[in-house]
């Protein structure tokens, strides 16, 4: 109450904050009431209000239901302010639960719920009742049964005519909860007509019910709606009638009422009493009753009788006699045990009473009991084994037999479950049982269940299934140091395999997955549901797992313990890889690697980093109070250039420092070269490539170390801070630029550079490279071979203006099975080559100037040569086929190298 309280003034405080000056989301005013609205009323309009404030202005919407009232598409709807006006209400289209909703940028509330009512009330729809008739005296009920309606009703009751109405007192009370009158004791001055009258106090409307005569009888008949007292053979307990030694006077209908402050409710029934003879034509005794040796049977005679018969037996044309294994019960059932073969044959039943005499007839069959010769037995079984579970029964072949299996209760469901049971045997005398890869979920009780048309019976077998345990239960960390943890947990399910050893898990923020952890003892044996776990990081959360064992496997492994931080220690390793040099000028940067959070051992871990100049004794300390720092650079104006300094770096936490790592020298910033490099020489080797050579700087004349050279090239028509930029690395003094423009003017400096930066420009020198090399491939190749030797012809390339002269050509040849290239240099425009007799030739020719390659032609596939072609022959059909193919590929080679 106290938080409903405060947050009642919470929103009374907002709404007062909220004026309209301060940017604020919607705030109700003032939300809907339900409202009943009478369907006779004058006034056809109902409104339901809305008010809401908020900055900006609200836009309010409705909603019937759950679903948003377009008010510009409805025209019986309307706003006025924030309310909803329902021009001409219908009871089927606007009743029902409305909300108001406000939206302004902040967001949208929604109002609470206010429904809308029709009330009304109809006219009743009997127009006459029946005559209630009574014994004076005894008490009755006249029911008003009021019509549809909605709203709250009162009731009253007219009694013969208006304005006499029925006045309550202690014999006569008006129900107005059901609006039913009750007269306890009916007197003479009762007799006359009674209406209910009925008025709904919304709509102020009232409707009278058709009259109901009342009159005395003096029969001794029981008078309509006369409720029953218990006399005599009359008796009523808790709802329950009944009536002893039934005439034919008691037939009639009876009925039960029940009331209470929330309504009436009956239930109503029918007496009838007749009498009848027997009558078979509809209760015939079984035609064909089947029992097995040794069993029991009973065979029904049920015929139609009022009163109740008496009951014989014949077997076959002889009255059957009662002993000690033939009883006739006393609903007219025979009952025969230990039933014999003898028993079988035709038995009638004779029924008779007062009013004739009937039989039945019906035949006993008796078969040979069903046996169990080879019944299931109980097993020890491993995880993972098959088994069979016989079921064998001897029984009468002439009857149908069914063999059903169940486990644990439940009926094995041999499709559903085939991975891992299956009904075998192969005769129908018997129904095996194999069950495969079993799993310890199979361990349980096993019962075969044999049923023919005369009998059932079954047997079972227990199932022990032994496997890898369960897991350990209840995995607790009683007590934490920064390095142990004190364990302990409860015994999970052996399987019925003793559990012989468990092993301890361990999981980090840190760790990829489980890992295994030492522990004291090291050997947790299957009895100990306790141990140490050791080594652990400080400062690090740990949560455990224990896992168990027996001689059949390792089972699965425990929930997780909950989550526990270890204690803080000294931090104990130092950081790795300590380095540095480089940085800027006047600077040493020292690096290293961090150590990692789970071998920090504390909170508030950093670093302290120290160094002194090589051969002083004094170091100089700085703390880096960040963890994840991995460098320090010290600035000093007087720091000498490329100097050695001693490092090393240390650890602390909160618990206090650690350890330094091992010293390691590392060289201040050096100074950037201050002479340029000289004799610059260039010279062009091809259209794109340029050849460049230096002189290093003279070593008295500059200061800083030179680790290697940057050239910078520039076309002339480009900006020379556009350069391309080649770097070389040590005591290099030459290097090719390549993929330059041909035939254009290049301008090319150097200059030397170290980790401090770049030294000053040479002066540029000029290229201009050479001509580019012929764009046009060699045409009009032909080739003709001879005693194994290939002899290629083309025609000469002739060089553009632009381009360089021709020098010579380039034959590329290779196997067709092999990767590797030959290629043969030659100043003619033809060439003879080897060839093998079994393979083929792939061959491209190019020519070749100061300025490069010139284009290949495309690749030219020769084939093998056969070994009679190879001898040489005279023949004249051999020379005119190798003419005729000769030509075709002169055509086709002529005709590729003209495309």
């Amino acid at each position: 109450m106290r938080l409903l309280w405060e947050l009642l003034v919470l929103h009374s405080v907002m709404v007062c904050l909220a004026d309209d000056s301060t940017l604020h989301g919607p705030v109700f005013l003032q939300e809907p009431d339900s409202v009943i609205f009478p369907l006779d009323s004058e006034e056809k309009k109902v409104k339901l209000s809305c008010e809401v404030k908020g900055n900006p202005r609200p836009t309010i919407g409705w909603k019937l239901n759950g679903s948003s009232i377009d008010v510009g598409m409805d025209f019986h709807y309307s706003l006025l302010g924030g309310a909803l006006l329902i021009n001409n209400p219908n009871q089927s289209q606007d009743a029902g639960t409305y909300q108001c909703v406000a939206t302004n940028p902040f967001g949208t509330i929604v109002s609470r719920e206010a429904k809308l009512q029709f009330a009304y009330l109809e006219n009743f729809k009997t127009r006459t009742r029946s005559t209630v008739s009574v014994r004076q005296g005894q008490g009755m009920v006249l029911l008003c049964g009021p019509p549809p309606h909605s709203g709250e009703l009162t009731y009253a009751w007219i009694f013969n005519e208006y304005p006499t109405f029925v006045h309550q007192d202690n014999r006569r009370f008006v129900s107005q909860e059901t609006g039913n009158l009750y007269i306890a004791k009916v007197e003479t001055s009762d007799v006359g007509n009674y209406t209910c009258v009925v008025t709904n106090t919304v709509t102020n409307s009232k409707v009278l019910g058709p009259p109901t005569p009342l009159v005395l009888r003096n029969d001794g008949v029981m008078g309509e709606y006369e409720p029953l007292l218990p006399q005599g053979r009359v008796q009523l307990e808790q709802g329950s009638l009944t009536i002893a030694n039934v005439s034919l006077s008691d037939a009639g209908m009876y009925q039960c009422v029940a009331e209470n402050r929330h309504g009436v409710i009956f239930a109503s029934a029918e007496l009838s009493v007749i009498a009848i003879g027997p009558d078979f034509s509809k209760t015939l005794l079984k035609k064909l009753t089947l029992v097995k040796v040794g069993g029991e049977v009973i065979i029904e005679c049920k015929p139609k009788a009022s009163p109740r018969p008496t009951y014989s037996w014949k077997k076959g044309k002889d009255i059957l006699r009662e002993n000690e294994r033939i009883t006739v019960l006393d609903d007219g059932s025979l009952r025969i045990v230990n039933v014999t073969k003898a028993d079988a044959g035709s038995y009638t039943c004779i029924a008779t009473n007062h009013f004739g005499t009937a039989s039945s007839t019906g035949s006993l069959v008796v078969k040979d009991p069903t046996r169990v010769m080879v019944s299931p037995f109980s097993m020890d079984v491993t995880v993972g084994e098959s088994i069979v579970l016989p079921c064998q029964v001897s029984h009468d072949h002439s009857l149908d037999i069914v063999f059903t299996w169940s486990f644990n209760g439940h009926l094995i469901d041999f499709e559903k479950d085939g991975d891992h049971f299956e009904r075998v045997g192969g005769q129908d005398s018997a129904g095996d049982l194999m069950i495969r890869s079993i799993q310890l979920k199979h361990a349980g009780k096993y019962v075969c269940m044999v049923q023919t048309s005369v009998d059932k019976l079954s047997a079972a077998a227990d199932l022990i299934v032994r496997g890898p345990p369960g897991p350990p239960e209840a995995v607790t960390i009683e007590e934490v140091t920064d390095s142990t943890a004190q364990l302990s947990w409860r015994p999970g399910a052996d399987n019925h395999s003793p559990v012989t050893m468990y092993v301890v898990q361990a999981r980090t923020p840190f760790s990829v997955g489980w890992q295994a952890v030492s522990t004291v003892p090291e050997v947790i044996d299957g009895r100990t549901f306790t141990a140490t776990v050791v080594g652990l990081n400080p400062w690090v959360e740990y949560e455990f797992r224990v896992v168990a064992a027996n001689l059949i496997g390792i089972g699965e492994p425990s929930s997780p313990s909950e989550k526990r931080r270890t204690e803080e220690a000294l931090p104990e390793v130092t950081p790795a890889n300590v380095s540095g040099g480089g940085g800027s000028k006047s600077e040493l940067v020292i690096t290293w690697e961090t150590v990692p959070e789970e071998l920090q051992n504390g909170g508030g871990f950093g670093y302290v980093v120290a160094f002194r100049p090589l051969g002083t004794v004094s170091w100089m300390q700085t703390v880096v109070a960040s963890p994840d720092a991995a460098r320090y650079v010290f600035r000093n104006e007087s720091l000498p250039p490329f100097s050695p300094y001693e490092v090393k770096v240390g650890v602390y936490n909160n618990k206090g420092e650690g350890s330094f790592s091992p010293v390691t020298v590392v060289y201040s910033a050096e100074e950037e070269p201050t002479r340029a490099p000289t004799t610059v020489l260039a010279r062009s080797i091809s259209a794109s490539d340029v050849e460049v050579s230096w002189a290093p700087p003279w070593e008295n004349q500059h200061k800083g170390r030179i680790q290697g050279y940057e050239v910078r090239c520039w076309r002339h028509d480009e900006k020379e801070e556009n350069a391309k930029r080649i770097r070389t690395v040590g005591n290099q003094t030459s290097t090719k630029v390549s993929n330059l423009r041909g035939n254009a003017l290049y301008h090319l400096a150097v200059r030397a550079y170290n980790t401090a930066g770049t030294g000053p420009s040479s002066a540029a020198v000029n290229v201009t490279t050479k001509k580019p090399p012929p764009s046009q491939p060699p045409g009009n190749i032909v080739w003709n071979s001879s005693d194994s030797k290939i002899i290629l012809n083309w025609d000469q390339v002739k060089a553009l203006d632009n381009e360089s002269e021709v020098r010579g050509y380039k034959v590329l040849y290779r196997w067709n099975r092999e990767s590797s290239t030959s290629v043969i240099e030659t100043n003619k425009t033809s060439v003879e080559l080897s060839l093998p007799f079994d393979e083929d030739y792939i061959i491209e020719i190019k020519p070749f100037s100061d300025g490069g390659d010139g284009s290949s032609s495309e690749q030219i596939r020769i084939p093998k040569i056969s070994n009679a072609y190879a001898r040489g022959s005279g023949s004249s059909t051999s020379s005119a086929c190798t003419l005729s193919a000769l030509s075709t590929i002169m055509i086709s080679l002529t005709a590729r190298s003209s495309l």
